[in-house]
């Protein structure tokens, strides 16, 4: 069965410096039509910057949506979208919010944020022979560095106090990926 939905007409209903929202018509595989809320997104960057001794940085900020702090990899949309190349948006988002540069670069691959309404796509980097820079945030950008070992990252990832999506994924690969 082709279970294919063919977009019938679409409304943008805000559009912002980030997202669009758009209220589209969909044809569905039996023939009758649904409303589909989508939000259009740039896609982003996640890095797990590990050095030597298998530490881990990460960050910890204010979500405002959900209204907690959560510790998290450094991480951040693509400034120009599709057109920006990955790992640059990887290399600023790591030195931006760490202060970190790395020499060796791994790809992960992606993840869907959440594909039921968002095409937003998390690119994960795993990120070693590190070197210590300059940290310089964003101007509406405030978080603090936190250092840990790997297995900790793993652990609380495992226990559920880690819950975002893109440090979740990107931890459980390089453990994988590592053997660590």
């Amino acid at each position: 069965m082709d279970l294919t939905e063919q977009m019938v007409s679409s409304q943008t209903i805000f559009e912002g410096q980030i997202v669009k929202l758009t209220l589209d018509q969909a044809r569905l595989p039996d023939g009758n039509l649904a409303s589909r809320e989508v939000v259009y997104h740039p896609g982003g960057v996640a890095v797990l910057a590990l050095d030597e001794e298998n530490n881990v940085f990460l960050v910890r900020q204010y979500r405002y949506p959900i209204q907690q702090l959560l510790l998290e990899l450094p991480a951040g949309k693509l400034d120009h979208g599709a057109e920006e190349d990955i790992l640059l948006g990887a290399k600023r988002e790591l030195s931006e919010e760490t202060g970190l540069k790395a020499e060796e670069w791994t790809y992960l691959g992606y993840t869907l944020a959440s594909p039921g309404f968002c095409t937003e796509a998390l690119h994960m980097y795993l990120a070693r022979k590190l070197t210590k820079k300059q940290q310089h945030l964003d101007a509406d950008e405030f978080l603090d560095v936190v250092t840990m070992p790997f297995e900790q990252l793993v652990g609380q990832v495992m226990d559920g106090t880690i819950t975002d999506a893109k440090t979740v994924s990107t931890a459980l690969k390089v453990k994988v990926l590592l053997g660590l």
